[in-house]
């Protein structure tokens, strides 16, 4: 089959391309699925570059959030056949033709979705829920900031915000991106290229937001600390624009602000039962049509 190899670890991706390599075969516990779509993640790009908490030696083939078919099963698999439809989350293996992930990491396919929504849901909306839900305890009425809301974890942000019923304000560098977010149903967008302060408070009455979801740190980060609301909470979701950012601790001592980091899957993992219902409570919105991938 064909596959995306990383072969070697390389800062500007150049050890990585599309090689011919043996079709894996499940074992015990594990399904073989023909891939239809695989979505592509941050982590992906920061696996084949070293700078992932998870670390692989290549060769390995990235790919996270996966949809297709199962067109094997491994021994002790119950609940799926093959020919079903499904779509899930795998650490790596997504790129490519066929991939062979754990039975227990996927779900059958909702209805409601596409292959490419599907393989475009887990982790994006499973961030958002640990972030909004579990993290930032984030309450209908309360005015949540979404910073890179044009991207995949920043649209689903907005999509579980206003499903949680937040005044959302979405945050971008392009207007025509922007556009597209309004019309996902964030209620204000600000273009950031001339800052995003003054506009919050002024959207605000002053308060500043309540929650802050920030994948892109850097200065954003820095920023967000001058318009956050009083026992606000800033999000820590990742660092998209290359630079960890850091706070004096006067300034949540003073504003009265928490800073909260967030790793959707290492929460699942720290608390099982939490994470099963974190999963469980995403797909159901999928399978109502709830959400919008």
């Amino acid at each position: 089959m064909r596959a995306l190899v990383c072969h070697e670890i390389t800062e500007d991706l150049s050890g990585v391309d599309i090689r011919e390599v043996e079709t894996p075969v499940p074992g015990a516990g594990e399904v073989l699925i023909k891939i239809e779509a695989t979505s592509i993640n941050f982590p992906d790009i920061l696996l084949c570059q070293g700078k992932y908490q998870l670390k692989l030696t290549p060769p390995f083939t990235p790919g996270m959030d996966i949809s297709g078919t199962i067109a094997a099963l491994g021994e002790n698999v119950e609940g799926f056949e093959i020919g079903d439809a499904v779509c899930g989350g795998a650490r790596f293996g997504g790129f490519a033709e066929y991939a062979v992930v754990k039975a227990e990491g996927l779900q059958h396919k909702p209805d409601t979705l596409s292959f490419e929504q599907a393989a475009a849901y887990s982790a994006a909306y499973l961030t958002a829920y640990v972030a909004l839900v579990r993290r930032g305890r984030l309450q209908a009425g309360e005015t949540l900031l979404v910073h890179g809301a044009s991207g995949g974890v920043g649209m689903a942000a907005v999509d579980v915000g206003k499903l949680l019923g937040a005044t959302v304000i979405a945050t971008g560098g392009s207007d025509e991106k922007l556009a597209k977010v309004k019309s996902y149903g964030a209620d204000h967008v600000i273009n950031t290229s001339n800052g995003f302060r003054e506009t919050v408070k002024d959207l605000t009455d002053g308060r500043g937001a309540d929650v802050i979801y920030d994948p892109v740190g850097g200065d954003v980060f820095d920023e967000s600390v001058r318009c956050i609301a009083f026992d606000g909470r800033l999000l820590v979701i990742g660092f998209t624009s290359g630079r960890i950012a850091s706070v004096a601790t006067n300034m949540p001592l003073i504003k009265g602000f928490s800073v909260v980091g967030v790793r959707a899957g290492e929460y699942g993992r720290q608390f099982p039962d939490r994470g099963r219902e974190n999963v469980a409570q995403i797909w159901a919105w999928a399978r109502d049509g709830k959400t919008r991938p």
